[in-house]
């Protein structure tokens, strides 16, 4: 199974210079719709490597227009579901939300003395439904929104990391091309785990916005490393907020990481 991973374009939050500004669930700013555009034609219209077949014994690279996504997964964030929509446009894809690839720490804003980390519900069946009508909607996605877990902790923040690694790994024996678009904190804790290094403080994985990571995973188990952070569909000037895994809550006004 050949597996694309992405990260979302420039949120209102990336952008900020003062976090204290920072919204629960950000939309894209006009450079982060312009980057998930040239997004979608590059996966829809790009150059890319076709992977060796299983054996190994193909040694010349083929190259393929059009990335051949076959399933789009993305997360129940705003800021995703904005990425994805160009892109399921240019594929005739329909986009399932994913709940799990959601960022890390939830729904939430820190508050700061008092109050402190105060969870909020995410965007309801129906505020997704009537902007984005094409969209698969799984059960957890309710009429009060997709998030009851106020701020979720680290020890939840691996398990679900894990909890997708598994389900993507159970699912290698698909011959479909699969595309998760989700964000840059979750995509460093997800490669870990696909990567087993889990446990590792010294390994980071970083992303710009709209950054393509590829990864081919094997029936029999065996994983390969295509590309990472690939952003050959943007120029320089339109290049964005290399991705940090720093945890959520640090900051006394943050939201969920990016």
């Amino acid at each position: 199974m050949d597996l694309f991973i992405i990260r979302h374009g420039e949120s209102a939050n990336n952008a900020l210079a003062d976090i204290r500004g920072r919204q629960v669930d950000p939309p894209l700013t006009d450079l982060g719709v312009r980057q998930a555009k040239l997004l979608a034609i590059f996966l829809a219209e790009g150059q890319f490597p076709e992977p060796m077949d299983s054996n190994g014994t193909n040694n010349k690279i083929k190259m393929e227009e059009g990335s051949g996504i076959t399933t789009l997964y993305v997360s129940p964030m705003y800021r995703t579901l904005q990425t994805v929509q160009p892109i399921a446009d240019s594929l005739g894809l329909d986009p399932m939300v994913w709940v799990d690839l959601h960022e890390e720490g939830g729904m939430y804003l820190n508050h700061g003395e008092g109050e402190g980390l105060v969870g909020y519900p995410g965007k309801t069946r129906k505020e997704i439904a009537s902007e984005f009508g094409s969209y698969r909607l799984p059960s957890e996605v309710t009429d009060l929104g997709w998030w009851s877990g106020g701020h979720e902790d680290q020890v939840a923040f691996a398990a679900r990391a894990n909890r997708v690694s598994d389900s993507l790994k159970s699912m290698s024996i698909s011959k479909g091309i699969i595309a998760l678009i989700t964000h840059g904190a979750f995509m460093n804790a997800l490669l870990k785990e696909l990567l087993g290094t889990a446990t590792s403080e010294f390994i980071r994985f970083r992303h710009h916005n709209t950054g393509i990571t590829r990864i081919n995973l094997s029936n029999d188990g065996r994983l390969e490393l295509w590309s990472l952070n690939q952003v050959h569909h943007l120029s320089n000037d339109l290049i964005s907020d290399l991705s940090s895994s720093t945890p959520a809550a640090y900051s006394p006004e943050s939201c969920s990481r990016d």
